[in-house]
């Protein structure tokens, strides 16, 4: 039985929730454990895996958040750096799977986070328990 870690950037409650319920039922179902850690933002979130990482209790992780575009620079900047940092920490051998909406609106956001519509954080827990599969193969 694998552990995973679901990284958490609280901003939008209310879509956090479906996104961890999704991720957690696509873990449970696929015998495994879950366990949810929150951090300020999805800029933190790479990092929150990093540090998590070095303490060997975790087997892979799901990340989870809710960007959405405001009428600043800010939305390119938050969803490219946090899309990249867990990039390169998948690259370096992590299972991760990225479940950080980056929207338009909160209405396209909903549809994304619902575990009965899109299932997002279903889906990062999934491609997070391939990741750990592969992995375990290249072993």
């Amino acid at each position: 039985m694998a552990k995973f870690l679901i990284v958490e950037a609280r901003f939008y409650d209310h879509l956090n929730d479906q996104l961890i319920e999704g991720a957690k039922a696509a873990i449970e179902a696929a015998g495994h454990k879950a366990e949810v850690i929150t951090v300020p933002g999805a800029l933190e979130i790479p990092a929150a895996i990093a540090l998590a990482d070095q303490s060997g209790a975790y087997d892979g992780y799901v990340a989870i958040g809710v960007v959405i575009r405001g009428e600043t620079y800010h939305f390119e900047i938050v969803a490219g750096e946090s899309a990249r940092g867990i990039m390169a920490l998948t690259i370096d051998g992590l299972a991760i799977g990225n479940g950080i909406l980056t929207v338009e609106n909160e209405a396209q956001a909903q549809v994304r986070a619902d575990p009965a519509q899109k299932d997002k954080g279903g889906e990062a827990a999934k491609a997070a328990l391939a990741l750990l599969a592969l992995k375990e193969r290249f072993a």
